[in-house]
């Protein structure tokens, strides 16, 4: 099981890390479809750096829980692993800026893949412990959904927090 989880897990972050790659520019070569605004990234706020992390790992998720159907706490899991990364973007980009003042795209693009990798060897150490107690994976899924339902909403009408502010031209959401 530890090597066919590691391998699952690496491949996770393959997947993460290309297909949040693919979705910041999946709204911009679409010329800007209301139908791919959801899912990729609409302006280079962090919230919507966030939504490059959080789909292509729920999708993974989806395919990967066929798999792991025995783990009862694949959910909780999971969950932990996404908030972990989730929050960890913000936390390093802001946590950067405010010391030194702004930061270099490459960095920007860095704190993405390293949120990502951080969110599934954060999953990937649970999974071998087992000792998450995942007395509702129902509960761990819908809250993944409500994650995933905030970011679409939050598209469409972000509210006036820097969170979701875009730096380039001082605008929020599309």
């Amino acid at each position: 099981m530890n090597r066919s989880l590691s391998l699952w897990q690496f491949w996770g972050y393959a997947v993460v890390s290309l297909g949040g790659t693919l979705l910041h520019y999946l709204y911009e070569w679409t010329d800007e479809s209301i139908l791919a605004a959801p899912f990729s990234g609409v302006n280079e706020s962090t919230w919507e750096h966030m939504k490059l992390l959080f789909f292509p790992m729920f999708l993974f998720s989806l395919v990967q829980r066929f798999f792991f159907r025995d783990r009862r706490d694949f959910w909780c899991v999971r969950l932990r692993g996404t908030l972990g990364g989730l929050v960890m973007i913000p936390v390093l980009f802001y946590t950067y800026n405010g010391a030194f003042g702004k930061s270099p795209d490459w960095l920007n693009i860095a704190i993405f893949f390293i949120a990502g990798a951080a969110a599934f060897l954060t999953e990937t150490r649970l999974f071998r412990k087992e000792t998450v107690r995942c007395p509702f994976p129902a509960a761990a899924f819908a809250l993944l959904c409500l994650i995933g339902a905030a970011f679409v909403i939050f598209t469409f009408a972000p509210p006036s927090l820097p969170l979701f502010r875009d730096p380039l031209t001082g605008t929020y959401g599309i």
